[in-house]
């Protein structure tokens, strides 16, 4: 077992349940870490072998382009569409987090963490 991580991808999105954020938008980070078998891929170095991470960080822009209320249920259709589409993946953890949040107080980020085991 093995794990792989992407940390901080940087996206502009509009998640939220204020109808500014749905306009203006925000500024996220996610950061993602997956375990799966590496050992085949180890041997053969093979990309087939492996959990592509170029995969990770499309499923990762392309959720987070669709918008949602809520960051849990971004992180939730990240570790779906995972489970779905890499079935090399046995766990993930993904942290969704959003910069400068619009909540009425000096916070540098608010952060939604997930976890899921197939």
């Amino acid at each position: 077992m093995g794990s792989i991580r992407l940390k901080q991808i940087k996206v502009y999105a509009y998640h939220g349940c204020l109808v500014e954020e749905e306009k203006i938008g925000s500024d996220y980070l996610v950061d993602l870490k997956v375990k799966a078998s590496l050992a085949e891929a180890s041997n053969t170095d093979s990309l087939k072998d492996t959990v592509d991470y170029v995969h990770l960080n499309r499923i990762v822009k392309e959720e987070m382009a669709k918008r949602s209320k809520l960051l849990e249920h971004v992180g939730k259709r990240i570790i779906n569409r995972i489970f779905k589409e890499l079935l090399l993946v046995n766990e993930i953890k993904v942290q969704v987090s959003k910069v400068n949040p619009p909540i009425g107080g000096n916070v540098a980020e608010v952060i939604v963490s997930m976890k899921a085991k197939r």
